[in-house]
């Protein structure tokens, strides 16, 4: 099993939520995350300035079958992409087991 771990822009969050239930994935947890990013300017709107250096994201954690990782990562990549910098990045970890807390059952069958 992997997990998948992405840090999107927010205004993708609902495309990428699409693809990824498009391709048979429908469960998975997410939080609004705040990260510092490379980008040092700040912005000016109506004369106040503000810092653009702390971004607004959404992280998303996913926990797939092995077979199931490339579906998984090209529905995001493809949904969270604008081709601008500070889309975001993808984490891929191997996760050991996994445990069904209703029925105790372990293993892969759990993400079913």
């Amino acid at each position: 099993m992997k997990k998948i771990e992405a840090i999107i822009r927010k205004s993708k969050f609902t495309a990428v939520k699409k693809a990824l239930h498009e391709k048979g994935v429908n469960f998975f947890s997410y939080w609004d995350v705040t990260g510092l990013g490379n980008e040092k300017e700040g912005s000016v709107y109506r004369g106040v300035s503000y810092s653009t250096s702390d971004i607004q994201r959404r992280y998303l954690s996913i926990v797939v079958n092995d077979d199931f990782e490339k579906e998984t990562i090209d529905a995001i990549l493809s949904a969270g992409r604008t081709g601008e910098v500070g889309d975001g990045k993808i984490f891929v970890s191997d996760i050991n087991e996994a445990y069904r807390i209703r029925t105790g059952n372990k293993g892969g069958d759990t993400l079913k």
